[in-house]
């Protein structure tokens, strides 16, 4: 479908959507507004033509991305004190919604330009992600502020900012999470210097100086949004250590956040995970199929939150993998499982910690050349041809299965057969390895749900849905791409980017007499 909107269109489009943010409207409503952002042909940006890689280096350098870190944080920091004094949270949202806008406008060139720099995931789904950013990610309304008054006078606690955050992101959602921390820290009346994945810089850098550029024409400052163009160890050194930077924001793995705690100021960290699914006898059966395909299969499963590995009741199992096969999922024999772990998986020989993993004693990694890849590239490579489309190899494991421990972040899904629900949170608890990120279940019975709830802990719980549903993706609730689960906060948002300001009026004429 394609309509002419003009520029006031479009505005109200982006406040209504922000209104289904704060809760105003139900999700039939908030689904149907974002399907319909979806269905608008957007005009292409007159920066740079969408079907052309080569356009890239065509944006003019206007600001943000800068040649040393410590000048991107000088940047940062006077572009903030100009930003507190002459902008107010009108000017706040305003801005925020010329970002959202300009997500939309440059969506097919910035999941393109992603995908041909990181080789990782599906295009279709990158466009689905900054959908969702743009629509979900919650800005100045996340910013409530607390009241008291009594004999005694008033007291009012306010959200203030921080100041200069440095921002950590990852390579599995680079400009996803710039473009998600930028809204919620600008927000939170906060400027950002960010680190960037190496393998992503391009990208990255390309996304700093656009959103710098919808910035000021939305009357805001430049350099709000800053990075080094080569980050290296030595940049993220820098950063950790400059005493104008107020806070760090680290979404990665759990070295990465080891380090940022280790600085010695107040740090965000977002961490791994290897979310487990159970599957009980109670379930919907093929409903659980579908949604754990949906959810491990998105961007060739490289989200933290995706269904790792499923164990289910064994009075189950075989109706639960039936629906599978029918719907995008393909059943690996041993010999081919074999295979795979011959090219997708190393072992540890010399017994280092790596990925998204503290333990060295763990016998494998993944290779690298095939994480986020598609099973169809798997199957290429087994020799195995098939008619239909499939999204998600699966195969049956045993618990202590390479493939049902680490964070594979491919689409490869063990599955585990257990006598009962009890054995099977058991199982799944272990193998979460205590990340405390995300976790799934499809059950009818409330009581199991409770319990693997329980005991399981996690940031994210999701009950017979996808893993996407746990970040506002066809569920309720606001969208992240740094969930905080090692220091506690959770699905970050703009309120986690600020510090609490109390201001006390005491007496002050409510003294009654």
């Amino acid at each position: 479908m394609s309509v002419n909107i003009t520029e006031k269109d479009l505005q109200s489009i982006i406040e209504q959507v922000v209104k289904n943010i704060s809760g105003i409207q139900g999700v039939s409503e908030a689904k149907q507004q974002v399907e319909a952002l979806k269905e608008i042909k957007i005009a292409p940006s007159n920066i740079v033509n969408p079907e052309s890689t080569s356009n890239y280096s065509k944006l003019p350098p206007v600001s943000g991305v800068f040649e040393n870190m410590a000048e991107a944080i000088e940047a940062a920091d006077k572009a903030q004190k100009n930003f507190i004094k002459k902008c107010n949270l009108d000017d706040r949202e305003r801005i925020i919604n010329a970002i959202r806008k300009m997500i939309l406008s440059n969506k097919e060139t910035l999941a393109k330009m992603v995908y041909d720099e990181t080789k990782l995931g599906k295009y279709r789904d990158k466009l689905a992600k900054l959908e969702l950013v743009a629509a979900k990610t919650p800005g100045v309304e996340d910013l409530k502020t607390e009241a008291f008054s009594g004999d005694s006078g008033l007291t009012i606690v306010e959200n203030g900012a921080f100041g200069v955050i440095g921002a950590v992101t990852p390579v599995t959602n680079p400009i996803e999470t710039i473009l998600n921390n930028s809204i919620g820290m600008i927000a939170g009346g906060n400027t950002v210097v960010f680190n960037v994945h190496p393998s992503s810089k391009n990208s990255c850098a390309y996304v700093v100086e656009l959103l710098n550029k919808t910035i000021v024409e939305a009357g805001g400052p430049a350099n709000l949004v800053n990075m080094v163009r080569i980050p290296n160890m030595d940049t993220l050194k820098e950063l950790t250590t400059n005493p104008k930077i107020r806070l760090l924001v680290g979404t990665g793995g759990p070295g990465l956040v080891k380090t940022l705690l280790q600085s010695g100021k107040k740090a965000i960290g977002a961490g791994a995970g290897n979310p487990p699914v159970i599957v009980d006898e109670t379930a919907d059966l093929e409903h659980a199929a579908k949604e754990i395909i949906k959810g491990a299969s998105f961007d060739n499963n490289i989200l933290c939150i995706a269904e790792k590995e499923v164990f289910v009741v064994d009075k189950a199992a075989d109706e639960l993998i039936f629906h599978m096969l029918n719907n995008g999922a393909y059943m690996l024999s041993k010999r081919e499982v074999e295979f795979v772990m011959q090219f997708a998986l190393e072992e540890n020989v010399n017994k280092v910690a790596r990925g998204c993993s503290l333990d060295n004693k763990r016998e494998y990694h993944v290779a690298k050349d095939w994480v986020g890849k598609d099973a169809s590239l798997f199957l290429e490579k087994l020799g195995v041809r098939t008619d239909k489309e499939v999204n998600l190899l699966i195969f049956e494991a045993e618990f202590d299965h390479p493939y049902v421990q680490l964070e594979q972040m491919m689409p490869v899904m063990p599955i585990v057969r257990v006598r009962n629900v009890d054995e099977a949170i058991d199982l799944a608890v272990e193998a979460e390895h205590g990340n405390r990120h995300t976790a799934m279940m499809h059950s009818k019975n409330v009581d199991n749900l409770t319990k693997f709830a329980r005991a399981i802990g996690t940031t994210i719980f999701v009950k017979n849905a996808s893993s996407l549903a746990g970040v506002g993706f066809e569920g309720e609730g606001y969208t992240t791409m740094s969930i905080a689960g090692p220091t506690g906060e959770g699905l970050t948002s703009a309120k986690n980017f600020t510090r609490k300001r109390r201001c006390v009026l005491a007496e002050g004429g409510f003294r009654i007499v």
